[in-house]
C-alpha cells in the first residue's frame, strides 16, 4: 500500500502545531509565567525551546520521514538487526492511548461549556464554581460530551489523511488562530490591559527574588520541554507523511513558533481581562471553568466572548485529539493490516470505554487519590504521560538518533538536513550527544522528585 502524504506544507505545519497546541498552552503557561517573574520566564522559555524542544522534535520528524512509519515500525525499520529499541515504540503507543483516556474528558468539558454559552445556559447570575462542581459530579453528562469528542475525531480520521485529517484540521486551526487574535485584541481594549500585560511580560524583580532564579530556570525548562508533545511518536507520524523537499529543523521551528504564539496570546487574553475585573488567576481547570466565566460575567457582551473563547478551546483540544488518534490509527493499520474505518471503529470503543475511569474519578471514584490527597484518576494519567512517558521517551529518541548503538548520528544528520531551509548545524554534535541527554535526565529526575 502506498504511503499517504499531506497535500500541502501548510497542512503539515498546522496539523503538527495542532498536536502541540493544547489546553496546557492556555491553563498552564500564562499562570506559570505570571508566577515566575513574567518576562524573564517567557524569555527563558523561548531560549529553552530552541535548545531542547526543537532538536528532539527534529529527531521525531526525521525518524518518521526516514522510515515512512509510525513509532513502532519506525524503530523496526531504522534499528540494526537484533536491537531492542522498538520496545520503546510500544511504550510510546501506550502513552498515546493514556493521553486520550483523560484528554477526551477535558476536551468534552470545552465542548460542553461552548454549548452552554451558545444556548444561554450560562447567565450573569450563574455561580461558576457551583456549575463546574455540578458538571464534574454528573458522570452522564461528562460521558456524553467525551463520547461526542471521540466520535468527531474518529469520523475525521476515518475520512483519510488528506480528505479528513488535513482538510478539517487545517480549517479548524486557521479559525483557532483567528479567534485567538480577536480575543486578544478585545482584552487589550479593557481598562486593566496595561496592568495585565505588565504582570505577564515585564520582568518582575521582586518575584524573581521571591521564587529564585534557579527555580524559574527549571520551570521554564520543564514548560519548554513538554509543550511540543515530543517523546511518544505523536510528531513522528506527521514526519512520515512528508517528502524530502524541506530540511526538518526549519519545519520544527515553524511548528514551535505557532505553539509559542498561542501560549503567549493566551496570556494576552487572560491577564488583562482578569486584572480589569480584579479577579485572581489560577492554573488548571479552575482557571478555564471557574475564573474565566466570572470574567465574562462582568464583561460587556460576556456571553459572546465566552462563546468565542470556548470555541477556541474546543478547537485547541480537538486538534490534539485528532492528531494523537491519527497516530494510533496509523499504527494499528501498520501492525494489523486494518483499513482506516476498521481501525477507527475499534478505537472508538476502546477510547470511550477506557476514558470512563477518568470521568468517574471526579464522582464515583473520588475517594481514589493515587498521588496523594486532592488527586484523582486524571492526575495519575497526566503524571504518567507528562512526567514519565514524554521525557523518558524523548531521552530514548535522542539516544537512538545520536549513538552508534542506535540509528546513528550520521544517519540522523543526513535525514534532518535533506531539503531546503534550516538544517541542524554540525557544530551541535557534542551538545546533542553529550549535553542534551544530561539535561533531559535532569528534567526527568526533577519531575519525579
Amino acid at each position: 500500500m502506498e504511503r499517504e502524504k499531506f497535500g500541502s506544507r501548510l497542512g503539515f505545519i498546522l496539523i503538527s502545531a495542532g498536536c502541540a497546541i493544547g489546553i496546557g498552552n492556555v491553563w498552564r503557561f500564562p499562570y506559570v509565567a505570571g508566577n515566575n517573574g513574567g518576562g524573564i520566564f517567557v524569555l527563558l522559555y523561548m531560549l529553552f525551546l530552541l535548545m531542547f524542544g526543537i532538536p528532539v522534535l527534529s529527531m521525531e520528524l526525521a525518524m518518521g520521514r526516514a522510515s515512512k512509519s509510525s513509532i513502532i515500525r519506525a524503530y523496526h525499520e531504522l534499528e540494526q538487526p537484533g536491537q531492542k529499541w522498538h520496545i520503546h515504540g510500544y511504550l510510546g503507543m501506550i502513552g498515546n492511548y493514556i493521553l486520550l483516556f483523560f484528554y477526551t474528558t477535558v476536551s468534552g468539558w470545552m465542548l460542553g461549556y461552548f454549548i452552554k454559552y451558545v444556548t444561554g445556559d450560562i447567565t450573569k447570575n450563574t455561580d461558576s464554581s457551583q456549575m463546574f462542581a455540578d458538571v464534574t459530579a454528573n458522570p452522564w453528562i461528562m460521558f456524553v460530551w467525551m463520547a461526542v469528542i471521540v466520535l468527531i475525531a474518529v469520523i475525521v480520521c476515518s475520512m483519510g489523511l488528506q480528505n479528513g485529517v488535513e482538510k478539517i484540521t487545517k480549517y479548524m486551526m486557521l479559525i483557532l488562530l483567528g479567534l485567538i487574535v480577536v480575543l486578544a485584541i478585545h482584552s487589550l481594549t479593557l481598562d486593566g490591559a496595561g496592568k495585565g500585560m505588565q504582570y505577564f511580560l515585564v520582568p518582575d524583580m521582586d518575584k524573581i527574588k521571591e521564587v529564585g532564579l534557579g527555580n524559574i530556570i527549571i520551570e521554564a525548562m520543564r514548560q519548554a520541554f513538554f509543550t511540543l508533545s515530543v517523546g511518544m511518536g505523536s510528531m513522528m507520524i506527521f514526519g512520515s507523511y512528508i517528502g524530502k523537499e524541506r530540511a526538518l529543523v526549519g519545519e520544527g521551528i515553524q511548528i514551535t513558533l505557532l505553539d509559542t504564539f498561542v501560549a503567549i496570546m493566551s496570556g494576552v487574553i487572560i491577564f488583562p481581562a482578569c486584572m480589569s475585573y480584579n479577579i485572581p488567576t489560577d492554573s488548571g481547570p479552575s482557571l478555564i471553568f471557574v475564573t474565566l466565566p466570572k470574567v465574562f460575567e462582568h464583561m460587556s457582551g460576556g456571553r459572546f466572548w465566552g462563546t468565542m473563547f470556548f470555541l477556541f478551546m474546543t478547537f485547541a483540544a480537538l486538534s490534539t485529539v485528532i492528531a494523537v488518534l491519527e497516530n494510533i490509527i496509523a499504527c494499528n493499520m501498520e501492525a494489523f493490516g486494518w483499513n482506516r474505518k476498521k481501525a477507527g471503529v475499534i478505537n472508538l470503543f476502546i477510547i470511550i470505554i477506557m476514558s470512563i475511569p477518568c470521568i468517574l474519578g471526579f464522582n464515583v471514584l473520588s475517594g481514589f487519590t493515587p498521588l496523594g490527597a486532592g488527586t484523582n484518576v486524571l492526575d495519575l494519567e497526566d503524571f504518567l504521560v507528562s512526567s514519565l512517558i514524554l521525557p523518558i521517551g524523548s531521552l530514548v529518541i535522542l539516544l537512538f538518533c545520536t549513538t552508534k548503538h542506535g540509528w546513528g548520528y550520521d544517519n540522523y544528520m543526513n535525514e534532518v538536513n535533506t531539503g531546503k531551509g534550516i538544517g541542524m548545524p554540525k557544530i551541535f554534535k557534542f551538545y546533542l550527544k553529550y549535553i542534551l541527554p544530561l539535561v533531559i535526565l535532569f528534567i526527568i529526575i526533577d519531575g519525579l522528585i
